[in-house]
């Protein structure tokens, strides 16, 4: 039997997660829950000598300027290296099946997991056909519901204030679904929440002690309890599309208007997690994977006044607008 440095079997010395419904195997413990669903694909994460990193940056011409503190290169042998100044270093195998990372001297615990569980991983799904979305859903009346959109659109503020009610998140910033015998299914992401100080301590009461996502932003990581957060795949209700900030400001009230199936297609795809990992195979299977479930769930665009005083009214509108697709959805 094959036993690590500190005399433990290799089986022994492995830790097993489950995320978005991968099978996650680390040789180092991570702050999750155990695994608690059959899986749909499985990543080893494992530490990293410095030394592979450094021959990495070396010889290869990093994108974009070494100077930026987000770093990517697409190697010869279909891995990818992607860094992060300050949280870490990651090197994605071909197959995507295994991540082997080295954490920055001065990153946080948190931080390092949530760029490993997050970003890194991303392209290990990316590379095992898996297509995630850009988004954020909690559960309302056990059923999930998604909130579409890109960086600094009110994602996970929305969440928050669903929090705030009792409701559980399923996953924050990227999304797993699945079709099932039930319908389409959501995947629940690690059990925590990035959110800005003051939004952190209007709607969870606390801030001052989570740790920074990294040292160029205020957002903080939110560790959430088994009754703050899923540990199983959640039934999709709706998918709601967030309207760009600019165009929220100039509304004074929220509003959900229903898109066609062509147009929520249209969304899922532009909604796709992960830009980097392109070209004609992804599209064909972005277009394959997308198509059912503009079919199956609705989509719907959500504009509403950025501002905190109104995100009552927004949850009131959106629950409502769920429980009528939800009877729209039972069978007669």
């Amino acid at each position: 039997m094959i036993r690590s440095p500190s005399g433990r079997s290799d089986a022994e010395s492995r830790h097993r997660y489950g995320v978005y419904g991968i099978d996650i195997v680390s040789d180092h413990p991570l702050t999750m829950p155990a695994y608690s669903h059959d899986p749909l694909g499985r990543v080893e994460c494992v530490r990293g000598a410095p030394a592979i990193f450094e021959a990495v940056r070396q010889t290869t011409a990093l994108e974009p300027a070494p100077d930026a503190w987000h770093q990517y290169a697409a190697l010869e042998d279909g891995s990818t290296y992607v860094c992060w100044e300050g949280v870490g270093e990651f090197l994605v195998a071909a197959n995507g099946r295994r991540i082997t990372s080295r954490p920055a001297a001065d990153a946080s615990r948190e931080s390092f997991q949530v760029y490993m569980l997050g970003q890194a991983l991303s392209f290990a799904l990316v590379k095992q056909r898996f297509e995630p979305l850009h988004a954020t859903a909690i559960v309302v009346d056990d059923r999930a519901i998604a909130f579409l959109g890109g960086s600094a659109f009110g994602k996970s503020t929305l969440a928050a204030s669903f929090l705030a009610a009792g409701h559980r998140l399923v996953t924050d910033d990227l999304l797993i679904l699945r079709s099932c015998a039930d319908g389409i299914v959501a995947y629940p992401g690690p059990p925590r929440i990035k959110l800005f100080p003051q939004i952190a301590r209007t709607f969870l009461n606390r801030a001052a002690l989570a740790d920074a996502m990294n040292a160029g932003t205020e957002k903080r990581i939110l560790p959430l309890d088994e009754t703050q957060s899923c540990a199983s795949p959640v039934p999709l209700a709706a998918i709601y599309s967030l309207a760009v900030p600019r165009e929220s400001c100039r509304s004074d009230r929220p509003t959900i208007e229903p898109m066609s199936p062509r147009e929520a297609f249209v969304e899922l795809v532009g909604s796709s997690f992960n830009r980097r990992l392109a070209g004609a195979q992804r599209m064909a299977r972005q277009f394959a994977a997308m198509a059912p479930i503009a079919a199956a769930v609705p989509v719907k665009k959500l504009t509403y006044p950025r501002r905190i005083d109104r995100l009552e009214d927004v949850r009131a509108m959106v629950a409502a607008d769920v429980a009528g697709s939800v009877r729209l959805q039972a069978p007669l």
